[in-house]
């Protein structure tokens, strides 16, 4: 199914994160008055010179393991201690990235953008791929117990419909709108029930107790034989950023590490622990985005007025 934008509707904002909007930058240069092109020049890390601080968007109870290999390669192609930023849901990592205390991590597409809107200086440099051949993209589907009888999003109304995080993209935003499209309120309808990750999601939705129905995106709804799937949407390919006020020379390095870099790539380079299964499932390569490339979820942003998009 392809997303089809919907009109203007009040009362359709979404949880609203209570975030601050914060800014963080070099420090000026005292000694000769300067304070933007020395320190510009000179950038700013979140923790020292010596260490790149790794955030990723806390999907799955796996994600610090599966994201290791390549918290590896980017040491390896910049000489520096990567550091995993731990991040207890979507909100925190969000926080985390306006005050200026992460360099470089995988976010999603509607992250980014919340996190961009509210003062975190990033850009993106790429977007995972998951397999040979695809484009940047994946796809957040409803789901439904394996056994159950519903065969529509229609049929969501009244129904305890578990979302992942309110600010996920393909596991509240766009759910959002699709059941916007289907004349249920996503807050008055039903009764949403947060899961905090994609796993979670599936799990509690497969067990039709928490939740009878839910959302989810594909890489971990096609892990469970407890539901099945009864409608997708594409959303765009989830960026990998970097911070925007690290050094230059440390920021085009990893521009040229990780806008076009594949599995077979980071083997090379040494890494061992890419060589597994687990990586496997969610590293292929990355292929480069640009800002301009999440303006769809910009536009969703306009039609619907979420909370969660506004600066």
């Amino acid at each position: 199914m392809k997303l089809r934008l919907l009109p203007a509707l009040a009362g359709a904002a979404v949880l609203a994160l209570g975030l601050a909007a914060c800014s963080t930058g070099a420090d000026a240069d005292t000694a000769n008055g300067d304070s933007s092109d020395s320190s510009t020049s000179a950038g700013t890390f979140a923790v020292d010179e010596n260490t790149l601080v790794f955030g990723v968007v806390p999907d799955s109870v796996d994600t610090e393991t599966n994201y290791q290999p390549l918290m590896d390669y980017i040491a390896d192609a910049t000489g520096k201690t990567v550091e995993y930023h731990e991040s207890t849901d979507y909100a925190a990592l969000i926080e985390a990235a306006i005050a200026g205390k992460i360099d470089v991590a995988s976010f999603s597409g509607f992250t980014y953008v919340t996190a961009t809107n509210n003062g975190a200086e990033l850009t993106p440099v790429s977007s995972i791929i998951t397999e040979e051949g695809q484009e940047p993209g994946y796809y957040s589907q409803a789901i439904v117990p394996a056994d159950s009888a519903i065969a529509s999003i229609d049929e969501f109304k009244g129904k305890k419909v578990c979302f992942v995080d309110p600010s996920s993209t393909s596991g509240y935003l766009f759910p959002s709108f699709n059941l916007l499209e289907a004349g249920i309120d996503p807050e008055a309808d039903i009764t949403p029930v947060f899961a905090g990750k994609h796993d979670v999601s599936v799990q509690k939705t497969g067990e039709g107790v928490e939740c009878e129905v839910g959302f989810a995106e594909d890489s971990e709804v096609e892990k469970s034989d407890a539901v099945k799937v009864i409608d997708e949407t594409m959303v765009p390919g989830a960026p990998i950023v970097v911070s925007t006020v690290l050094p230059d020379d440390i920021k085009a390095t990893l521009t040229e590490a990780l806008a076009e870099v594949t599995i077979d790539d980071i083997i090379a380079a040494g890494i061992e622990s890419a060589d597994t299964d687990a990586f496997r499932s969610v590293f292929y390569a990355t292929s480069p985005v640009d800002d301009a490339y999440y303006d769809l979820i910009r536009d969703i942003c306009a039609e619907t007025n979420a909370t969660q998009c506004q600066g």
